[in-house]
């Protein structure tokens, strides 16, 4: 396999709702960042492929709209995900294996803020017999949060540490946006929105753009001083009927971890995408990571501080890989999820080298 490595990241600032900047004027600065992080020349970029959803959008192909920020000249290879802009790495990291080409700029955006989001992701419910219920994205949560306190996994004040460690660690994020000291007790005190989910068992609606850089071989090597490879990527999916499938745990997590090789080195940092705080509980589960031997899990406050649907999960390879670059990880683990109850999964290791 060819070596291919993360050397630029950029995101935009997290907002609950941009009204001043459309999605081009949203991506434009942030591609731009990345391009000139990474210290290859737009120009010489080899392929562009982007992730995103017309539904956030409310029209189709709205990905042709935002090929307005990455420019009309020079012409470029272009290619579009309908998922989270993780799946457009991986497909950009496909594409350097074939060798006519050594960098990629992969880039994704959301404003979930223009609809109702609990609403709009119901749409990819099982359109027979779960949609037409018309159970919200919170709810089908609710579930299983439920499932896993029932087994015993975790505790609701379990869960409340979850979002209160989060919450405190994105402080030193100045892209998250829901940041600050909280406390389980208070947090405990709330109401529920869906039993057992409060407020802080869930996500922000979020709206923001990323953008990362990919670069092969002898490239990463000259242009970034210290690379954050990508020894291991791989993606699996659950069944779509949620009532075959156990929710307690996520085979495909599992499945993908092991085939990205998690388990084969010392974990310095893993950015998951759990976007409720049950979730974390089943990825660290599914992917054998344990805050007692060391590994720090969403330092950067993961998607409970900034939740941009089709952008989260970019971002969580970025961060992971960004703290590679920086020097403060030697071996992370990145994780992006699409669909109901972590339905489809993606994990990726990224490593420094001499």
């Amino acid at each position: 396999m060819r070596d291919v490595a993360v050397v630029g990241f950029a995101q935009s600032r997290f907002v609950r709702q941009d009204l001043e900047l459309n999605e081009v004027e949203m991506l434009m600065p942030v591609i731009h960042d990345a391009l000139d992080r990474s210290g290859i020349p737009q120009k010489e970029i080899g392929f562009t492929v982007s992730g995103s959803c017309d539904y956030l959008a409310g029209q189709p192909f709205a990905f042709v709209m935002a090929l307005d920020a990455v420019g009309a000249w020079p012409p470029i290879r272009e290619s579009h995900v309908e998922m989270d802009g993780a799946w457009a790495l991986y497909e950009a990291w496909v594409r350097l294996q074939c060798g006519d080409v050594d960098s990629a700029l992969v880039y994704s955006f959301g404003k979930s803020s223009l609809g109702d989001i609990r609403d709009v992701m119901t749409l990819q419910l099982d359109p027979y017999y779960v949609a037409p219920l018309w159970p919200d994205t919170v709810a089908v949560a609710a579930l299983q949060a439920r499932a896993l306190l029932d087994a015993g996994v975790c505790t609701e004040r379990d869960m409340a540490a979850v979002a209160v460690r989060s919450r405190r660690d994105a402080k030193s994020n100045p892209s998250a946006q829901v940041t600050g000291d909280f406390y389980v007790e208070a947090l405990l005190a709330e109401p529920y929105i869906a039993s057992p989910l409060r407020t802080h068992d869930c996500p922000p609606i979020s709206d923001g753009a990323a953008a990362v850089v990919l670069a092969a071989g002898d490239l990463a090597r000259r242009v970034c001083k210290r690379p954050a490879w990508i020894t291991g990527i791989d993606h699996r999916i659950e069944p779509h009927g949620l009532g075959v499938r156990d929710l307690t745990a996520s085979a495909s997590t599992r499945l993908a971890g092991q085939r990205a090789g998690v388990a084969q080195g010392k974990v310095d940092v893993a950015e998951l995408h759990a976007q409720f705080t049950h979730e974390e509980f089943i990825l660290r589960e599914a992917l054998g990571l344990h805050l007692d031997a060391g590994v720090r899990v969403n330092p950067s406050g993961g998607p409970l501080a900034a939740n941009a649907v089709m952008v989260a999960g970019l971002a969580r390879i970025g961060e992971a890989a960004q703290r590679i670059i920086d020097g403060n990880a030697d071996r992370a683990v990145a994780h992006a999820t699409s669909g109901p109850c972590l339905q489809q999964n993606l994990v990726g290791v990224l490593e420094a080298r001499s």
